[in-house]
């Protein structure tokens, strides 16, 4: 099937533009997008840049469980992060700054982001990711559940107030996240219509 054709399908996401001659050739493309999802937001965690007063540094991690979220669709996106969060959980270190397991305050959001892709992931489905109010409305959806996960667990895994793990846990990240939308609604609609040209010529 030509990738004209899948992107005028009504359910597509980006990743199912590449191609796959048989379903066998399907398969290895989806595992291989699964574990270079999770190796993509590894490698984003350690972009990773201390916030005075927060355990929870600013790091990659989000905008690349975002757009994999956009790009892959529901069920990838579910089996990356889940792999990504499972293996960090074990032991490999690439957490953010080369950390991994489970005890760390921040970890909240690693399960805020698993739920966020997957559900940006079914947004994508959808069309939330081919125009640019859309894709702003889907990528503000993603970043409410990793804050509205990520958030509370930070206070109780510091016994902060609920202002102070706001203080510590959100505030300081808007700015950036308002940018990881922007980019994002820039990249996601740009990639379709570009698609949506290609197939009319």
């Amino acid at each position: 099937m030509s990738s004209a054709i899948v992107a005028g399908r009504p359910g597509a996401v980006l990743a199912d533009l590449l191609p796959a001659a048989s379903h066998a050739s399907a398969r290895v493309r989806d595992v291989a997008l699964i574990l270079g999802g999770a190796a993509l937001t590894g490698a984003a965690a350690q972009i990773a840049v201390p916030v005075p007063g927060s355990p929870v540094p600013v790091t990659g991690q989000t905008f690349a469980a975002l757009l994999i979220g956009a790009s892959f669709g529901t069920g990838r996106a579910a089996l990356s992060m889940s792999l990504y969060v499972l293996a960090g959980m074990a032991g490999m270190p690439w957490f953010s700054e080369g950390t991994s397991g489970y005890g760390m305050p921040s970890f909240g959001y690693l399960l805020g982001m698993l739920l966020a892709a997957v559900v940006v992931g079914s947004l994508a489905r959808r069309g939330g990711d081919r125009t640019v109010p859309r894709t702003i409305g889907t990528m503000a959806i993603g970043s409410v559940i990793i804050y509205g996960i990520g958030v509370p667990y930070l206070a109780l895994a510091t016994g902060m107030s609920a202002s102070e793990a706001i203080s510590a846990g959100l505030t300081p990240f808007l700015l950036g996240d308002a940018l990881k939308v922007a980019l994002a609604m820039g990249a996601l609609p740009a990639a379709w219509h570009l698609l949506g040209r290609r197939s009319g010529d």
